[in-house]
């Protein structure tokens, strides 16, 4: 069989990158075992610098190669490489160049290299150490550096396929090389890629997924830190290196967190900031954990107390990090999460990757357990220590309700069980986690006014009593005046408020408004701060959009309730909460489909002026299906949120019909009725008197017409006469038309038997007024979670600085 000769394709970038594939793999590999060899030749000063000497330049070329790889890739989507499969299947020629970098991490095969970037990044920090960590923690990190370059292989090893490598060519990619099209010479001429999902079409998924991976990133530190203590032997030695890269982690994860949260507040449509997602959660856990090694470090740097729970909860954050990937890109979640992967094949590989880490982990433990007991008698329970530990527990059990609930899946699948996620996850999630929020709270407002050790009761309640006061009355009349009565809110909202309150007061009373060590009580106030702010805002949210038409919406759509949803038609003005809104009409720009919403207020003298306008948009995808965005007005003490829930998009999805697209065919006789959507249509009579110069008949034409009248809704009746027209064989047939009413009628055909005729009716279809379904939400007091946000970055950032400077 002749070889095809494929025109236009770019073979070159894709032998590249799959060579920097290879090498950066190959050089992990080499850096790893080198590093390793390094570690356990210590005692051989001499053999350990030759193998470190080795493991620096495997490792650089590792560098060397991560960013061949990246450059490569990014270079074919700038470029619209479309013979790619990775660059068809998410860019395309239309795509703003500042959504390229979206597409470089949308993917699996990009997700996984961008967490591998980091990694490196990482490592050449790691790199510069002068102790005798570095060894040991390269080499961890450089195992890591193996398995997820090995999910970019993409080769076949006994059969069993390892990784996904992104420069497989579009015609060789096995979902796609059956296709006809792909053997044609000249397929690339007229293709173009599917392009970027929807979603990520924003710009906080520019800046939201790298920051995100950052954080993912991070953990291997401290982890490789820990398993580096047990390796060799140095078990506590690890912490004091190991924490402000900790700090660092949960300052970078939990940024990432929120950042999610802004996107899905500004983007999604479900209303709100946090919907307890699958994907959300994976986030979210292994944060909770990487807080509660940091507070256990911190103990263990004071007093030398918690090390077996300090390594285990370091470890226990990296499987979180591990089994999170395996949730999202394994496919196991399905359709659980709008976030989630597909299955690429790859699950026994993401096994084996978590399975590897754990039992390492394990087995240091259980050999150096004797090590790692805590010394003498335990905490006293009056000392700061003791309930940092109390709260680090907290933190692992509400880590662990969350990611029990959220396996679901992966639990019905091992046991073969048919166990259903929670049909309401939120009110689930809220119904656990505001419990262990209130513990929580508790414990960061009182814990830092207690010493290590030992802490004087009297002098304790001394110096906490203004807080609690002031946090206790606070909190019970700002309930009072929300109208809480749930008692799990009104307890969240008090200990929430004496959080804040005590973390100000210590700051600023305590520590005498000193910054350098206020990161702790700055970071603390901020999260009391979310606390508040999500509670208030989810709480008292309130849906201001009610239909008050004749319509029931649930005619129109499935899940559109009339008591959360206002039908607009265009250019009406109806009230909404406490204004008049207007929908003025939609203007399309782009790909986007903007509806203009206009918010009236009445002034002074009761006319109404403009208070606002709020622009929803829906985002037209032929490939992946159109998506709406919410568009939000910001008031200090309020946002108003607002949705398009339905609307009629026709006119961009179907092609142009023409003037009249309804076509009905009937039979009648004399007498006989067609009814229109506008009129009814009643067979008179038939005369042979034709207009032979009207109509340009031709010599041996003969013909007839047909007469009709159409009856109006306001019974105006209306003249139709058609003609049907025959010339030996052939039939003409001449139509006649009431513009007004938006019909044409043609007789087709004359039954002479049955004094019968067949009619062909066209008519405009009756598209009613233009109209839209909105709903609308006022999420109240939701700054105080942004300020509580920008807060505990800022505190967590001072606490790292502090760090870095002792």
């Amino acid at each position: 069989m002749k070889e095809i000769v494929y025109n236009g394709e770019h073979l070159l970038p894709g032998i590249i990158g799959k060579s920097f594939v290879f090498l950066a793999f190959v050089a992990a590999l080499l850096a790893s075992a080198s590093y390793f060899f390094a570690t356990n030749n210590r005692q051989d000063p001499d053999k350990a610098a030759s193998w470190s000497r080795l493991a620096n330049i495997a490792f650089l070329t590792h560098v060397v190669g991560v960013v061949g790889i990246v450059v490569t890739l990014f270079s074919m989507i700038f470029y619209h490489m479309f013979e790619y499969h990775y660059v068809w299947q998410h860019s395309s020629s239309a795509l703003p160049i500042r959504y390229m970098l979206s597409c470089f991490w949308e993917g699996q095969e990009g997700s996984f290299l961008l967490w591998t970037i980091w990694h490196a990044v990482i490592g050449l920090f790691l790199m510069r150490m002068k102790n005798e960590f570095r060894a040991p923690v390269m080499s961890i990190l450089s195992v890591v550096q193996v398995f997820l370059g090995s999910m970019l292989l993409g080769v076949y090893i006994l059969g069993y396929k390892v990784g996904s490598n992104p420069f497989i060519l579009l015609r060789e990619h096995s979902e796609m090389m059956n296709l006809p099209f792909v053997s044609q010479p000249n397929y690339l001429e007229h293709l173009d890629g599917r392009g970027l999902n929807p979603l990520l079409q924003n710009y906080w998924m520019t800046i939201h997924p790298p920051t995100l991976f950052l954080g993912f990133a991070l953990t291997v530190v401290p982890f490789a830190f820990a398993i580096s203590g047990l390796w060799i032997r140095n078990y506590g030695g690890w912490i004091k290196p190991a924490l402000p890269w900790t700090l660092l982690g949960v300052l970078v994860l939990g940024t990432g967190i929120l950042m999610g949260g802004a996107w899905a507040y500004e983007a999604l449509s479900f209303g709100g900031f946090w919907a307890w997602d699958p994907v959300e959660n994976a986030s979210l856990v292994p944060w909770m954990t990487l807080v509660a090694s940091l507070h256990l470090m911190l103990i263990y740097k004071s007093k030398q107390r918690s090390l077996f729970t300090t390594v285990v909860m370091v470890c226990v954050t990296f499987f979180l990090i591990l089994y999170s990937t395996f949730l999202t890109r394994s496919g196991i979640l399905g359709d659980a999460s709008v976030h989630a992967f597909t299955d690429l094949g790859m699950s026994g590989q993401l096994l084996v990757y978590m399975f590897f880490f754990t039992l390492l982990a394990v087995a240091l433990i259980i050999s150096r357990y004797k090590h790692l007991k805590d010394p003498g008698k335990e905490e006293h329970l009056w000392s700061r220590e003791f309930w940092m530990f109390i709260g680090s527990l907290v933190l692992l059990i509400a880590a662990f309700q969350i990611i029990f609930t959220t396996s679901t899946p992966v639990i019905n699948k091992v046991f073969g069980t048919d166990k259903a996620p929670p049909t309401d996850p939120i009110a689930h999630y809220n119904s656990w986690q505001i419990a262990f929020a209130v513990l929580i709270a508790l414990m960061i407002g009182f814990t830092q006014f207690l010493n290590y050790k030992h802490t004087d009761l009297k002098k304790w309640l001394h110096k906490l009593l203004p807080s609690l006061a002031v946090g206790l009355i606070g909190g019970i009349l700002l309930s009072w005046a929300l109208g809480f009565n749930h008692p799990q809110y009104i307890a969240l909202m008090v200990t929430a408020t004496f959080a804040v309150v005590a973390n100000a007061d210590y700051w600023l009373r305590i520590l005498r408004g000193k910054l350098d060590h206020a990161g702790a009580s700055i970071a603390h106030l901020g999260f009391g701060l979310i606390l508040i702010g999500a509670l208030i805002s989810n709480a008292k949210q309130n849906i201001i959009s009610q239909n008050s038409s004749a319509y029931n919406l649930d005619m129109i759509a499935k899940d559109l309730p009339n008591k959360e949803n206002i039908m607009l038609v265009k250019n009406d003005t109806l009230k909404m909460g406490d204004y008049r809104i207007t929908y003025t009409g939609k203007e399309k720009e782009g790909v986007h489909i903007y509806y203009n919403i206009q918010y009236l207020k009445p002034g002074a003298d009761g006319h109404m002026s403009e208070a606002f306008t709020l622009r929803p948009l829906i985002q037209m995808n032929r490939m992946m299906g159109n998506v709406a965005e919410p568009a939000t007005k910001h008031f200090l003490f309020k946002d108003i949120y607002t949705h398009v829930q339905y609307a009629d998009l026709s006119e961009f999805t179907q092609p142009d019909k023409g003037e009249n697209n309804k076509v009905t065919i009937d039979t009648l006789t004399y007498g006989d009725t067609l009814f229109a959507q506008r009129a009814m249509i009643v067979l008179d009579t038939v005369s042979r008197d034709l207009d032979r110069q009207a109509l340009h008949l031709a010599d041996n034409e003969i013909g007839a017409v047909i007469r009709f009248h159409a009856i109006d809704v306001d019974k105006q009746s209306h003249p139709l006469n058609p003609v049907f027209l025959i010339s030996g064989d052939h039939f003409r047939y001449v139509e006649d038309e009431v513009a007004s009413l938006g019909i044409k009628l043609t007789v087709k055909e004359i039954i002479p038997q049955k004094d019968a005729f067949v009619v062909e009716l066209k008519e405009k279809e009756d598209k009613g007024a233009e109209f839209i379904i909105m709903k609308a939400i006022v999420f109240p007091f939701i700054n105080i979670l942004w300020l509580g946000s920008v807060l505990m970055i800022i505190g967590t950032f001072m606490a790292i600085r502090k760090r870095l400077g002792s």
